[in-house]
């Protein structure tokens, strides 16, 4: 019995070793972690239960049966976030530069299958060169199926991707469909084809980081929601969003104890809007003043800047802030805000998070760039996405709302629950000046006559009494009580009940 136990003992020793100390030490060399280091940061501390450890290829082409591995690439298994269940799998980078076999696949399958089926988010670790060629076809079939899964736990479970080296092909496509991507910067990358190729078809010459890297992802093609220093930050802001996250679309989100009155005053908010309508403020003051223990995790920090998205806990529970910002292009809605501003507020409304939503909006951002983009269809994406979220829906208009802007921003017509705007508010169907022209365009001559009738407007026009006088604001706050009366509001709907009509799926604008 004792030689037994020491045999097994000894193979999960080697398994532990993955690549071997020599590969360890090159990983560690270029400032990464290995495989289960990674592991035991992002869960609690012994929580780890492994999957799969003996699990070995079966390639036996181009001499890969003298090389079988235990783990074969991939450490799979369930541990604890905070004492909350989370299925995860990080590839080792140090076995067969992480590459992708038909077993590798089937052990990130298997956690998959048992996530769905049990109700736990999904992180995956990814650091890969890709398909394993020795193997061909049985590979590619590999990243089917993982795809396939990925595609099912869409709005089941929540899916977490963490880029932690190379991700390069069909490798990308998994990452692709979860619901959150993150980067390491300087160490990952993420392409569909790599700087070789590019060089060869296109003859542009490029870097891996001008291709791929964080900084791109992050900035230019909204791949990714964020990036971090090194992988050990990367694994505690993981943590920090699991915190955040319903364990499945069967649950409600979390609830943490917390320590800040619901009906804490702010009397800074009363000066947040400036005299000028047109000087900028920012947004994010407003967001984390009225969060709990001013606690705000941003999604997308670097991305359509004009646009704010991210959670916050309301009396200890989660809810999703969608927000313009004034800072950035006047809060103007374009394409590339739009489009991270409905893939939010979908994934909000997949996890029953409840939104709030502030809005300071001066219309849709005008230009030819804009319209041969469809801003029309992109723009529709996100009036599509309010409109079809059954969640508790809470907005405030701090500012500037006008025109079809107002309408997309979770207004009352699209099915708000709760509508307030501050006193500061405008609500209308353009600004004063831009109204007065087009009223007044006999009169555009004379400019002490536009002066005065641009004046007028203002004053019949630019407040929030209007909209109150039909019902379509439900109320005029007060700027310090916010978070009072937005607590107050989502207490209330706690109960709230609402269905779509039945159908086998939308047809989302893409």
């Amino acid at each position: 019995m004792t030689d037994i136990l020491q045999e097994l003992e000894d193979r999960r020793a080697a398994a532990r070793l993955g690549g071997g100390r020599k590969r360890i030490d090159a990983q560690h060399a270029k400032g990464k972690l290995t495989a289960r280091e990674r592991i035991e940061l992002l869960l609690d501390e012994g929580s780890f239960e492994e999957f799969d450890m003996f699990v070995a290829h079966r390639c036996t082409e181009f001499g890969m049966e003298a090389e079988r591995p235990y783990g074969d690439g991939v450490v799979t298994g369930w541990g604890t976030v905070n004492g909350r269940m989370i299925y995860v799998f990080s590839q080792d980078f140090t076995v067969f530069g992480g590459s992708l076999s038909e077993t590798h696949a089937q052990k990130i399958c298997k956690i998959m299958d048992m996530a769905v089926q049990n109700g736990a988010p999904v992180i995956g670790l990814n650091d890969s060169g890709g398909a394993r060629i020795q193997e061909g076809v049985a590979s590619l079939a590999g990243y089917a199926d993982v795809f396939q899964r990925n595609i099912m736990a869409s709005g089941v479970v929540p899916q977490i991707s963490v880029i932690m080296g190379p991700c390069a092909g069909g490798a990308v496509y998994s990452p692709a469909m979860t619901d959150f991507i993150f980067m390491v910067r300087d160490s990952s990358y993420m392409f569909v084809t790599g700087p070789d190729v590019v060089k060869t078809v296109t003859n542009e010459v490029v870097t891996a980081e001008e291709l791929g890297g964080a900084s791109t992802h992050t900035r230019k093609s909204s791949v990714a929601d964020g990036a971090f220093a090194d992988d050990v930050e990367a694994m505690m802001e993981v943590r920090r969003l699991v915190d955040f996250l319903p364990a499945s679309n069967r649950e409600k989100p979390p609830h943490r104890p917390f320590h800040d009155d619901p009906a804490r005053v702010e009397p800074s908010l009363d000066t947040l809007i400036p005299a000028s309508p047109n000087q900028p403020y920012d947004m994010k003051e407003l967001i984390t003043k009225v969060a709990d223990e001013r606690d705000f995790y941003e999604i997308q920090e670097d991305f359509a800047r004009n646009i704010v998205t991210g959670f916050i806990r309301l009396e200890g529970s989660t809810v999703g802030v969608v927000a313009n910002q004034p800072m950035v292009l006047a809060g103007c809605l374009d394409i590339d805000a739009s489009r991270k501003a409905a893939r939010f507020v979908r994934f909000c409304d997949a996890f029953e998070i409840p939104i709030l939503t502030f809005v300071d909006v001066p219309g849709f951002l005008p230009g030819t760039g804009q319209e041969h983009g469809g801003v029309i269809k992109h723009g529709a994406k996100l009036l599509y996405a309010f409109g079809e979220a059954t969640v508790p829906k809470v907005t405030v208009i701090t500012r500037k709302a006008y025109g079809g802007a107002y309408d997309v921003m979770s207004s009352k017509h699209i099915r708000g629950d709760f509508n307030y705007a501050w006193p500061t508010a405008e609500i209308a169907v353009m600004g004063a000046k831009g109204a007065t022209e087009i009223l007044y365009r006999s009169e555009l001559g004379d400019a002490d006559k536009i002066a005065a009738r641009t004046k007028d407007y203002e004053d019949r026009f630019a407040n929030p009494f209007v909209a109150a006088e039909r019902g379509f604001i439900d109320e005029v706050i007060q700027p310090q009580s916010t978070r009072r009366r937005v607590c107050r509001a989502f207490a209330s709907l706690r109960g709230k009940q609402l269905s779509n009509p039945w159908k086998k799926h939308d047809n989302l604008p893409l």
